[in-house]
């Protein structure tokens, strides 16, 4: 140590800090000095040691996310609940590999764990709680199996739940316990293939297989041969099993008696037996009885019922050979079913090809070649046949009619089932009279409930307009069902071209729901009236946040009372209950619109489901704020109005299960950090535990720091938000490159848990350090670009004005309609250090008269009455189709662009990325195409997914985190280099 002059200073290094000494006025003793360098020594080592303490303590620093790790992170791929709520099991899994199974007591909390296999799988429990079962696939290795392998089989695993034993049955394909009554199991093995062909004369076209019949107590198997099909009833008395064998030997129907093992014969036939369907309360069921018929090339069938269940059920059979209304060359085809008073049959007949039978040929057209008398190289010369330069070929032509209802191109998406039309029908047992209810007229026909009405839905004279414009009309019929009169009920109900407009019959089967001019109205079947059931109610059931162009669209409905007196609607917020009698309604929730809150679905958990909504018991709906985003579920009490919260919180829950005999019930909860893990609660949904946890390596990674949520005003001043999701590691009052990722309202979706993916804006990137913008976009018609600029700019500045978003480090992305409005929103703005479009709609001049391809129609419906939201055509709009193209507007580009277009897009046609791209080109702007060949409107394909999502962060680390530029971004690819490009590209 050294004596320090006035007005000098000594730095002094201790234990990695500095320490700054200064000589003080007036001077001091060295003792002085010592003791206070001595001092600043002490201290700084505290701080040191406080510091070493802490950095003990600390976690291992957590890693970003890779596209490596989305092959390893888990999702739950099933749940069952016992029915006493005793046991809760899962399934869960990463997408590629071994699942494991976990069986869980809810009382204690002790797991059990199986190899699971892959995928998906049944999960049940017996209705006792006794029994729990799973079905096991093998894992397929990578690459397949080895050729000449034997292909691995798969299992039912049987798990005794009070001894924890667990039976394998290898082989087992299926299972099913016997209902209430849960004294066995029935298991099918999956048949082996025959070595060798069936004899000469015999049919290989038979379904049955063995069938093995556990008793659960003692373990002891049955096999039962050729089972075709089998049911068991709901209490599990009766087991019926469908024989289907070589040669058709010994086929028919057995019904077995639980109880005494007793097996009686009820039909048996050469004959292929098929369609096992149960009546609503598992009491009857029929079959149909399929024969031979030699004139035609579809089989024959007839249906037979069995009632009253025993050793002689009674047995009823209708053949349609022997009924002389039953339409000439038709017949049966399909399954067949009781009507609730088991006084008739209800099924479909079509239209039956006799063998040998062709279309009639078109008449050829005569043509005569005319030889030139004076060319002698035509001279002995046949002249050539016309239509053709071979033997029987012929072009292969399309015609494009204006006056087609559809076009070519949907016609032959929908050959298939244009070939083969169906048609109602049903055979009144008690009158033997067959009834025909669908005709070539009137297609579209059900029996409601009860089976007292039959309601038709006829749209067909409205289709071919709304195939050009989106609108569809349907006129609704009222069907007498045992003498076929019709009456008109409703008449050009409006709906979009995808789906006739909906006609709801009531569970009691005597009225039906519709929506017109912005009401509801209920129609009384038996009377004939409508009744108009919303005017009185006091609120709107027209949908005011529907922003396309379609006049008066309607709020929820959701469905019927159980006793047929009232309908269930929701107004957009609240939940009613309206009279069908059309004297008012009563909110069942209260608070919705005042509280912001919209109440959504109703559920009541039955362990029999059944038609409507029983209003004598608790009703259970789920709960979204508008404003707030937070998520709830609440119960409707009949005896108490409004609604009573059970959940509601800063989340988005998702109830799934009660158990069936006991009020537990299963919920998942998931936010932005959180995976939606399962929780097991009582009726009062508190002190719930959590029994899953898919991914607990999430904590060795970084992840999103939270989520915040920006307000700004969109079109027309409308009040908008946005979900703005949290890099990692993120610290307030720091700026970060943020990427804005659009649609249309994608705020909601702000709670939504995202794994990581190769094909997601979400977790990867918020692990690298970037902040995710996800703005709603409201729209005004002819207006849907410009109206996405007047949406994505102030949600912007509202994130910048957060703080958290670096206004000059912001890219945007969107696909399909999203890549429309970024590839729009370029041209408007130079905000965006850069843009990745998708499938992009670029010119919405020749986009309107192009094919949507992959159904086969114009893209005309959906530019006038769906998302492009344009009130006409471009002849009568040209200005406002051309104000929001891109390509009109190419030149205002000084965005660095990277586009996404594959070869056979069936949405968005190919050219729409084309003719941007050479636009772009031709004008020297800053862009780059990405063609996945043979992909279509999205990536199919593994490997072109991971190449994507690699170039789209190679491109976004560039522009917005500094990193150097891509080759194929800096310079492109050239076609000869392009395999030598793959083959140095980066591994995920």
């Amino acid at each position: 140590m050294f004596l320090l002059r006035r007005g000098l200073a000594a730095l002094v290094l201790v234990g990695g800090f500095v320490a700054v000494i200064r000589a003080e006025d007036p001077p001091k003793t060295r003792e002085q000095q010592v003791a206070e360098v001595e001092k600043q020594i002490a201290e700084l080592k505290k701080k040191l040691d406080d510091l070493k303490a802490k950095n003990a303590t600390a976690p291992a620093g957590k890693k970003p996310l890779t596209l490596a790790d989305v092959e390893v992170w888990r999702s739950v791929r099933g749940v069952a609940l016992s029915p006493d709520g005793k046991w809760f099991a899962h399934r869960v899994g990463a997408n590629e590999g071994e699942t494991e199974l976990i069986l869980r007591n809810t009382g204690d909390g002790k797991e059990t764990k199986f190899p699971g296999g892959s995928g998906f799988g049944a999960l049940q429990f017996s209705l006792d709680s006794k029994w729990f079962a799973f079905t096991y696939t093998p894992v397929t290795p990578k690459g397949g199996a080895a050729a000449g392998a034997a292909r691995p089989k798969g299992k039912v695993v049987f798990v005794n739940l009070a001894s924890g034993e667990k039976t394998e049955i290898e082989g087992a394909a299926s299972f099913r316990f016997n209902g209430e009554t849960a004294s066995h199991v029935a298991y099918r093995k999956v048949a082996e293939p025959s070595a060798a062909p069936p004899g000469p004369g015999v049919s290989a076209a038979h379904l049955g297989s063995d069938l093995v019949l556990r008793e659960l107590a003692s373990g002891t198997d049955l096999v039962l041969g050729n089972v075709a099909d089998f049911e068991f009833d709901k209490a599990g008395a009766w087991l019926i099993t469908v024989i289907d064998a070589t040669g058709q030997i010994g086929n028919g129907v057995h019904l077995r008696d639980m109880k005494t093992g007793a097996v009686h014969l009820i039909e048996s036939g050469k004959a292929a037996y098929r369609g096992l369907t149960w009546n609503e309360d598992a009491t009857a069921f029929t079959v149909t009885k399929v024969t031979d018929d030699p004139g035609y090339e579809a089989k024959w069938i007839s249906v037979i019922g069995f009632t009253d269940l025993g050793a002689k059920p009674t047995k009823t059979t209708y053949d349609p050979k022997d009924d002389k209304d039953f339409p000439k060359d038709m017949g049966i085809t399909g399954s067949a079913a009781w009507t609730d008073a088991l006084d008739g049959f209800s099924f479909s007949i079509t239209v039956r090809k006799k063998k040998g039978e062709v279309a009639p040929a078109p008449k050829e057209m005569k043509t005569e070649a005319k030889v030139d008398p004076k060319d002698d190289s035509k001279k002995g010369k046949k002249a050539p046949a016309a239509g053709g330069a071979g033997d029987g070929a012929k072009p292969d032509l399309v015609v494009w009619h204006w006056k087609d209802e559809r076009l070519q191109p949907m016609q032959e998406k929908q050959a298939s089932s244009d070939r083969i039309v169906t048609y109602s029908a049903a055979y009144w047992t008690k009158d033997k009279k067959f009834v025909r209810l669908a005709t070539d007229e009137l297609k579209q026909v059900s029996l409601a409930a009860k089976q007292k009405y039959a309601i038709a839905r006829d749209s067909k004279p409205y289709e071919y307009m709304s195939y050009l414009n989106g609108k569809l009309y349907t006129d609704v019929y009222v069907i007498d069902p045992k003498t076929g009169a019709k009456t008109k009920a409703a008449e050009k109900l409006v709906s979009l071209f995808f789906g006739g407009a909906s006609a709801n019959p009531s569970p009691v089967g005597t009225h039906f729901l519709y929506y017109k001019d912005g009401h509801y109205h209920v129609y009384d079947m038996a009377a004939a009236k409508s009744t108009n059931v919303t005017e009185k109610v006091g609120t709107s059931f027209v949908d005011a946040d529907d922003d396309h162009n379609f006049d008066k669209p309607a709020t929820p409905a959701f469905g019927w009372s159980r006793d047929g007196k009232f309908v269930l609607l929701s107004d957009g917020w609240d939940i009613w209950r309206v009279s069908v009698d059309g004297t008012g309604g009563t909110s069942l929730t209260e608070n919705g619109k005042k509280d912001g809150i919209r109440y959504r679905g109703l559920n009541q958990f039955e362990a029999e489901p059944k038609p409507g909504t029983d209003l004598t018991r608790p009703v259970y709906t789920s709960m979204y704020g508008e404003w707030t985003k937070k998520s709830g579920f609440a119960r409707i009490d009949p005896s108490k109005p409004g609604a009573n919260v059970l959940l509601w919180d800063d989340c988005a829950y998702g109830v799934q299960l009660k158990a069936r005999k006991a009020d537990t019930f299963v919920f998942s909860r998931q936010t932005t950090v959180d995976y939606p893990d399962f929780y097991l609660a009582d009726g009062t949904f508190k002190s719930a535990k959590k029994v899953t946890d898919a991914n607990p390596q999430q904590k060795e990674y970084k992840w999103s720091a939270g989520t915040k949520l920006v307000e700004y005003k969109g079109v027309g001043g409308k009040k908008l938000q946005g979900a703005l999701f949290l890099p990692a590691d993120y610290e307030p009052g720091k700026k970060y490159p943020t990427i804005v990722y659009i649609y249309e309202k994608l705020s909601d979706g702000i709670h939504r848990y995202q794994p990581p993916s190769a094909g997601a804006i979400g977790s990867i990137y918020t692990s690298a350090g970037y902040a995710v913008l996800m703005p709603d976009i409201t729209y005004r018609l002819n207006d849907p670009g410009v109206s996405a600029t007047e949406c994505i700019l102030p949600a912007l500045d509202a994130a910048v004005a957060s703080g958290v978003v670096d206004g000059d480090k912001v890219a945007l992305h969107g696909h399909s309609w999203g890549g429309y409005q970024t590839a729009f929103l370029v041209t408007q703005t130079n905000r965006f250090k850069c843009a990745i479009a998708g499938a992009a709609l670029t010119d919405l001049v020749s986009m309107y008269s192009s094919v949507y391809w992959n159904a086969g129609m114009a893209n005309q419906p959906i530019f006038e009455s769906s998302q492009g939201r344009f009130t006409g055509g471009y002849w009568d709009l040209q200005e406002a189709y051309i104000r929001n193209s891109p390509v009109y507007h190419a030149k205002n580009v000084k965005t660095p662009l990277l586009l996404l277009h594959n070869d056979k897009d069936g949405a968005v046609d190919f050219t729409q990325g084309v003719e941007y791209y050479n636009t772009l080109r031709r004008l020297q702007k800053p862009v780059v195409m990405l063609q996945y060949k043979g992909e279509n409107h999205g990536l199919a394909k593994p490997e072109n997914r991971t190449d994507y999502a690699i170039r789209m962060r190679e491109f976004f680390d560039h522009h917005l985190m500094g990193k150097p530029a891509p080759d194929w971004w800096a310079e492109g690819v050239p076609h000869l280099k392009m395999e030598d490009h793959l083959k140095a590209r980066p591994k995920p």
